[in-house]
């Protein structure tokens, strides 16, 4: 171990931090100039590691910290780092620091970084060899000249030290202060001895008056004796006939008290079952109201169906005979209809000859009409035109005007023959259309038909369901009630634990519960959830005849909870601090329960109450905690006896217990606030609620089944309804377009003849073009002629004649056409008109009776008023039932209130014997108490009498009480007498002689401990004495072996002198001054006086001088010689020398050098040196500057080492 590196910030010169390159572990040597800084490094070194720096007051601290310009340094700190590679520091690292920071209100150590104590460092520094009594491992400035001057009697101190002899003179000086207490305690006990045997003189004098008393008393307290042992067995044969008697009415009061529990059983159960009938009155009368109500819509449905019936089936009886009219009608007009249509067609032929022969003459006039034109116009041609062109000309432009206008004939004829196909394709067309829409229309009625049936099936099916539901709601209504009553009863229930629990402890268990709750929402701590058991009271169950007696053992630790581990109970207890949570809780973990085993005595008249608990395996232990040390007994007698017999607790049925230390407790116990009873009904109840929770849960889910179905089928209704609605528009939609169709097709048909007849119109004034235009051509080229030529006269007289024919003619088949055509329009427009728009009607108001719904409307409508009068005759069925049932319960309710009255006049005549007998028994317990009271007070005079003699037991038995207080008298006449005597004199001569006993004994335990301190301290000036003699032996070799080799040749000795300066003794002849040679009186050790230095530099005993004859630098070389020697008897593992070569010449610190040289492969040295020849051995060098009042070190060479001494002894 060696220091590695020294790091300095603000203490003294060195204001900022200077951080040294490490150390060499051997030899290493600082120089500078006087003033530099080179003492202020030893003392950063001595500020952490010697104790010299410890108690520092605030003006002293400040003293320490750089006082220069700039900013004033509020800390410093110094910071060593040491090479523990070889563990002499018992710290396991290679690297250790420590540092100490100071400031003008702190002084703190810091190891490796952490905050340690003072005493702390130093305990680790002197495990690692830096011992208080060899503080030489650092030896400053002025030191060697110190010791070089120093008198013997300051190196004998200095001896001591090293020797560690403080540690003996501090337990010789605690010794002394013992020695001291133990004569001052030895005084005062002599002093109570003296006034002890003064005392005991004085009381051996009223002795005799005293025996003579003593007989007297002796008598007195014989008679007293007889007299209080007869009143104590009169007292004990009254507390038995009270016992037996207190037994009688304990049974009596037991008897009554389990008549009193039936009874109140019995009227609780009385009052449950008037409970329950109430609700059950309740529940019918609300069903009876919901019949009575859904009988008055039913009634309601029912007129209103029968109604319907009613119209339906005339309506249906209405449309029979209708449709029978109608189809007689029909009938008649299809023959009307076939009779005009035959009519028609006998009459159409001849129409059409003599339209087609008008036609024909109509056409041959026009002819004639258009050729006679044409020859006029030709013979006014000839005076029109001058010459043949010019007719040429203008014939060809007629031939060019009448080819346009026979274009255009030819284009209409076209057009009117389209026209004519076209109706034709279009009539065929919508002949298939009004097919195919008269099929439509007849599969769309058949789907609005099994579309409305569906609707009826599902109608019915939903009625059937809400019936169901109906029913349903009712049963959950009763349901939902029995579940709020069973709720009402648990609350009560709990209200009633809550109100015998305590606030404090319910509101824990409240705590607890939400805690848990928060847990569980929160989905943590599974482990607090799962290891959380409950309160003892939730976790057993016992017979209701051991609940009073279970009760009174468990008192309040019924509600302690149980946990698995003792981490769950702190986690709830943590949680409960957290949130603020009121209550108290008290945790009852199984891994820290420290059971032993129950008890397992058991005979006719005791069991133990772990018996006759029923609990989990797992909570073992809780119920031994709780029960395993108590036995259930009898009676109170042999629970008193069995107890002390086999040391444990017993209790009887009633509660009262006897506990194995003695103690005796009971009393009247209620148990109609049995928390145990309570605990039972609210576990049964909670139990019945779990119960009517899950069918309520059933019977939701049933209902909700229900309600999704009726919703369903709401929902197809809905579907079907809007799908029919759409199909009957879509029915109406293609019924107008039908007739649409057909009154298309009809004009169609009416406008065809017309069509045909312009058709041949335009043929006509075609032909009659046609014939201009060959009339005008043969024109083209003839003579221009002024007159006609005869055939054309010809020609025109023959048209002539035959125009007069034709129109002759004309004017007959006209006549004749419009009769026939009058009667033909007549027909038909009675057909059109008339008769086939009447048989349409008739028809489409067939079809309407056909598509009618009204026999589906009446089926429906029965088949409705069938359920109707089911649900009716179930409704007043079921009023019937719940009239009789109400009649029923109301005889039952009656005979329960009977019963009720019946049973309270019975408890209350129970209770009031259980009164009567509760009174007796307290005044028996008075009695008792009184009894007890005396006899504890006979038996505490019978004890205060002391001790008897035989004869006192038997010596005035026969005496009766008259005689025994007459005996009594006399002897307190006597005693009377005596009324001056020191009653207590004998008692007290006893006490005062075994208080001078004791006195006398503890005088000699006081002087055997004087004596035993007399002796260690004898022994610690002997241990003293020999450790400052083997100091002085190890020392004194060192001193010499040292001096040989700093002065070869030399010779030096230390010497130890004593008081009487006659006798001195060298380390060779030490043990002839050992206590043989000593006859003073006082310890050995006090007789040293001091060290002498002996040395010869040339080795001569003739030239052997003392300190004081020597030059001063053989003082130094004598005192370093000294040092030296101290460090090789308990050495250091560094030392730190500050200029100890200052007052040497230049040999002898040459001798130094080598010396330390040597030295320094076992030990490291830091030293700091003017001179050269220490240079010469070390290892690393460091240079110490002063700059701007600033201290720096640096790390030189041997070389600039060397250059930095010669400089400085120059300017030296």
């Amino acid at each position: 171990m060696f220091i590695k590196q020294v790091i300095i910030c603000g203490f003294r010169s060195y204001r900022d931090q200077t951080t040294m390159e490490p150390f060499s572990p051997k030899s290493n040597v600082v120089v500078g100039r006087n003033g530099s800084g080179k003492s202020n490094f030893f003392y950063a070194i001595q500020f952490v590691l010697a104790d010299e720096f410890s108690q520092l007051r605030p003006e002293q601290r400040l003293a320490l910290l750089h006082e220069g310009t700039g900013n004033r340094i509020i800390s410093a700190f110094v910071e060593i780092i040491f090479d523990n590679s070889d563990n002499r520091l018992p710290i396991d690292k290679e690297e250790v620091s420590l540092r100490r920071v100071i400031g003008a209100k702190k002084d703190q150590y810091f190891l490796d970084k952490k905050a340690v104590t003072k005493t702390e460092v130093l305990n680790l520094l002197e495990s690692a060899g830096f011992s208080k009594s060899n503080p030489y491992y650092i030896v400053k400035q002025g030191k060697i000249n110190q010791m070089a001057t120093a008198p013997d009697s300051q190196r004998l101190k200095l001896l001591k030290e090293i020797a560690g002899v403080r540690v003996f003179d501090e337990r010789r000086a605690e010794s002394e202060q013992l020695l001291i207490e133990t004569q001052q305690k030895n005084e005062k006990i002599m002093e109570v001895l003296n006034q002890i045997q003064d005392r005991l003189e004085t009381l051996n004098e009223e002795k005799e008056e005293l025996k003579e008393y003593q007989k007297w008393d002796k008598s007195r307290r014989m008679l007293e004796y007889t007299i209080h042992d007869n009143e104590l067995k009169d007292t004990k044969q009254k507390l038995e006939d009270l016992a037996r008697k207190r037994e009688a009415n304990s049974s009596d009061s037991a008897n009554l008290q389990q008549k009193l529990e039936e009874v109140t059983k019995k009227n609780k159960s009385i009052n449950r079952d008037v409970k329950d009938l109430k609700t059950r009155l309740e529940d019918l009368k609300d069903e009876r109201d919901a019949l009575s109500k859904e009988k008055e819509l039913l009634i309601k449905q029912k007129e209103k169906h029968e109604l319907q019936i009613k119209d339906l089936q005339k309506e249906t009886a209405n449309d029979s005979k209708v449709k029978e009219r109608l189809q007689e009608e029909l009938s008649m007009i299809n023959e009307q209809i076939f009779e005009k249509e035959e009519e028609l067609k006998q009459f159409t032929p001849q129409y059409e000859e003599v339209r087609r022969k008008e036609d024909e003459i109509s056409s041959r006039l026009d002819w004639l009409d258009q050729r006679r034109r044409e020859l006029y116009a030709k013979q006014g041609r000839g005076t029109q035109f001058e010459s043949k062109e010019q007719r040429d000309k203008w014939l060809q432009r007629e031939i060019l005007s009448l080819e346009r206008a026979i274009a255009e004939k030819h284009e209409q004829i076209s057009r009117m023959n389209t026209d004519l196909n076209n109706d034709k394709s279009k009539s065929h067309e919508l002949e298939s259309e009004v097919a195919r829409l008269q099929v439509d229309l007849d599969e769309m009625k058949g789907t609005m038909e099994s579309l409305m049936n569906k609707y009826y099936e599902q109608k019915k099916l939903k009625d059937g369901l809400q019936n169901e539901r109906n029913n349903l709601w009712r049963e959950e209504a009763a349901m939902q009630q029995a579940i709020t009553n069973t709720k009402d009863e648990l609350s009560k229930k709990g209200q009633e634990l809550r109100s015998i629990t305590g606030k404090n402890i319910q509101n824990g268990m409240d705590s607890v519960n939400k805690i848990l709750e928060h847990f569980k929402s929160k989905g943590i701590h599974q482990e607090v959830i799962e290891g959380y058991y409950g309160t003892v009271i939730e976790n057993f169950d016992v017979g209701s005849k051991f609940f009073t007696c279970v009760e009174v053992t468990a008192g309040g630790r019924l509600f302690h909870h149980v946990v698995s581990t003792d981490k769950i109970g702190t986690t709830i207890l943590e949680e409960m601090n957290k949130f603020k949570l009121p209550g108290e809780v008290t945790f009852m973990p199984l891994n820290r329960l420290d059971v032993s085993a129950p008890i397992q005595y058991e005979d006719a008249d005791s069991i133990p109450m772990l018996k006759k608990l029923e609990y989990q395996e797992d909570l073992n232990k809780v119920f031994i905690h709780i029960f395993g040390k108590t036995l259930i007994c009898r009676n109170m007698e042999v629970a008193s006896r069995i107890s002390k017999k086999q040391d444990t607790d017993a209790i009887t049925m009633e509660g009262d217990q006897a506990s194995r230390r003695g103690t005796l407790t009971g009393g009247y116990y209620d148990h109609r606030t049995s928390k145990l009873e309570l605990q039972r009904a609210k576990r049964e109840l909670e139990y019945q609620l779990e119960e009517q929770e899950e069918k309520f849960s059933e019977h939701e889910n049933k209902l909700n089944s229900i309600e999704e179905q009726v919703t369903q089928i709401l929902s197809e209704m809905q579907k079907t309804e809007t799908k029919n609605s759409k199909l009957k528009d879509n029915f109406e939609t293609l019924k107008a377009d039908l007739r649409l169709k057909k009154e298309h097709l009809a004009n169609i048909s009416k406008g065809h003849q017309p069509k045909e007849r312009s058709l041949c119109s335009l043929q006509s004034s075609l032909d009659a073009m046609n014939a201009s235009v060959q009339s005008y051509k043969k024109e083209l080229g003839t003579e221009l002629l002024s007159q006609l030529s005869s055939q054309d006269q010809n020609e025109v007289g023959s048209i002539n004649n035959e125009k007069k024919r034709l129109t002759a003619e004309s004017k007959s088949v006209v006549s004749e056409r419009f009769k026939l055509e009058g009667k033909k329009n007549l027909i038909e427009s009675e057909l059109e008109n008339n008769l086939k728009r009447r048989k349409e009607q008739l028809v489409n108001h067939l079809q309407d009776l056909s598509s009618s719904d009204n026999p589906q409307r009446l089926e429906r409508v029965q088949s409705d008023m069938i359920s109707i009068n089911e649900r009716f005759d179930r409704n007043r069925n079921r009023l019937d039932e719940i009239d009789n049932q109400l009649d029923e319960l109301k005889i039952e309710y009656q005979n329960l209130q009977e019963a009720l009255e019946e049973n309270k006049n019975t408890e209350r005549d129970v209770q009031d014997k259980i009164d009567s007998d509760t009174k007796n028994l307290e005044t028996i317990t008075n009695k008792q108490s009184v009894l007890m009271k005396r006899k504890e007070e006979t038996i505490k005079k019978i004890r205060d009498l002391g001790t008897l003699p035989n004869e006192a037991f038997d010596k005035y038995q026969k005496m009766n009480s008259k005689q025994l207080y007459k005996e009594l008298n006399k002897c307190n006449t006597e005693l009377k007498k005596y009324s001056h005597v020191n009653k207590k004199a004998l008692e007290q001569y006893q006490s005062f002689t075994e208080q001078r006993e004791k006195l006398l004994q503890r005088k000699e335990e006081v002087d055997r401990g004087s004596q035993a301190i007399t002796d260690l301290m004898d022994a610690l000036d002997n241990r003293k004495y020999e450790a400052i003699q083997f100091t002085f032996k190890q020392v004194s070799k060192y001193f010499s072996e040292v001096f040989q080799k700093l002065v070869p040749g030399g010779k030096a000795q230390l010497v130890m002198r004593k008081e009487d300066t006659a006798s001195s003794s060298t380390a060779e002849d030490g043990d002839s001054a050992g206590p043989s040679s000593s006859q003073d009186n006082r310890p050995l050790v006090e007789q040293f006086s001091g060290i002498s230095i002996k040395v010869s530099f040339s080795g001569k005993a003739a030239e052997t001088r003392e300190m004081s004859q020597l030059s001063g630098g053989q003082k130094s070389l004598v005192a370093l010689t000294l040092i030296f020697a101290i460090q090789k008897c308990d050495p250091a593992p560094f030392y730190l020398f500050d200029e100890i070569d200052q007052a040497l010449d230049a040999q002898h610190r040459k001798a130094v050098a080598d010396m330390i040289g040597e030295l320094s492969g076992k030990a490291q040295f830091i030293i700091t040196t003017f001179r050269p020849e220490l240079i010469e051995t070390a290892n690393k060098f460091y240079g110490v500057i002063f700059r701007n009042k600033v201290s720096h070190i640096d790390t030189i060479t041997k070389a600039q080492a060397k250059d930095f001494v010669e400089d400085d002894d120059i300017h030296r």
